[in-house]
């Protein structure tokens, strides 16, 4: 089975089911340039990191949660936004 992914309006559903929105960042940015950075660059790094999923054969709402980028454990997920 793969990854799952717990939708907090669905439960726990295939990832298959999720569109990946990034990860999520500051949205305050100095120049044009960082906000590309911000926009485009992902930082991919090692461990936990807070990403927007998007349930659209679900829901069709966004959500976010915690996910370990290493283990791909579901660390926490938190309601739509």
């Amino acid at each position: 089975m793969g990854l799952q992914i717990p939708c907090p309006h669905c439960g726990l559903r295939e990832f298959s089911e999720f569109g990946f929105g990034g990860e999520v960042r500051e949205l305050e940015s100095p120049d044009l340039e960082h906000d590309f950075a911000r926009v485009y660059l992902n930082d991919n790094a090692p461990g936990p990191q807070r990403e927007r999923w998007f349930h659209a054969y679900g829901c069709r709402r966004w959500f976010t949660i915690t996910r370990d980028t290493v283990t791909n454990q579901i660390l926490d997920s938190a309601g739509s936004a």
